[in-house]
């Protein structure tokens, strides 16, 4: 299959390499909203690893499997940046899911379990599910979370060296330090949840096995761990 110049057989790559792309898909799926169709991301990663199959004689000594990962991720990115994936009324359901654990968490003196956080919201425990499985794809930073009510520019009102960008704010050693100790706050369940999915870079039918319970639930969680830890985070 593999030649001096490259791949000499590209219909066996894509064979032989689907169920990285599917793979690939599955991981990427619990960080994205409701919306976003499975299906749709495997195909444009399949469009990826084909571009990588076309491109791999450029790449002379590269292992393929690492570099077609790189294109499949890209083209899966790519089409997710044309469909505009994160609306609007993700983010706003998310900050009442944040606000109602913000103002539990300085009640109760403790992190809201579901029933709690669903009456603080006023709605029934199933319809607060619902919310948070269509709220999976909630990002722990957005552009908009630098910005106030008054619209001042977060920027403008702290005191950074003139070379500081946003990137390099978020890996400060403060909000690190912080981000640590809201993980450390999470229930123990959400807490392994989020260490399945962003360090062992399991999918949700993997972490669901290991939980026992659905893919669906397994969303539901994340997000909720992702208001808790952005409810944290916002006194940082």
């Amino acid at each position: 299959m593999y030649t001096a110049i490259g791949l000499n057989d590209k219909e066996q790559c894509l064979r032989d390499y689907a169920p990285l792309v599917k793979r690939i898909a599955h991981q990427m799926m619990v960080k994205l909203p409701y919306s976003v169709q499975i299906d749709d991301i495997i195909q444009a990663g399949m469009m990826g690893l084909l571009d990588a199959a076309s491109r791999y004689d450029e790449f002379h000594g590269a292992q393929f499997e690492t570099y077609a990962t790189q294109r499949i991720r890209g083209a899966m990115l790519d089409e997710l940046r044309e469909a505009d994936w994160l609306p609007r009324s993700l983010r706003r359901d998310m900050r009442r899911i944040e606000a109602a654990i913000s103002r539990l968490q300085q009640k109760l003196g403790r992190s809201p379990n579901e029933t709690e956080i669903a009456k603080e919201l006023d709605m029934p425990l199933a319809e607060y599910q619902q919310l948070l499985q269509e709220s999976r794809g909630a990002q722990l930073v957005y552009y908009e979370d630098f910005h106030d009510e008054d619209h001042d520019d977060f920027f403008e009102r702290f005191e950074f060296d003139s070379d500081a960008d946003p990137l390099a704010l978020l890996a400060d050693e403060r909000f690190r330090v912080e981000l640590i100790r809201a993980i450390e706050n999470l229930p123990e369940r959400e807490r392994m949840l989020m260490g399945m999915i962003y360090e062992q870079e399991m999918n949700l039918r993997e972490v669901g096995a290991v939980f026992g319970v659905s893919e669906s639930r397994v969303s539901q969680l994340h997000s909720q761990a992702v208001a808790r830890l952005r409810s944290w985070m916002k006194g940082y």
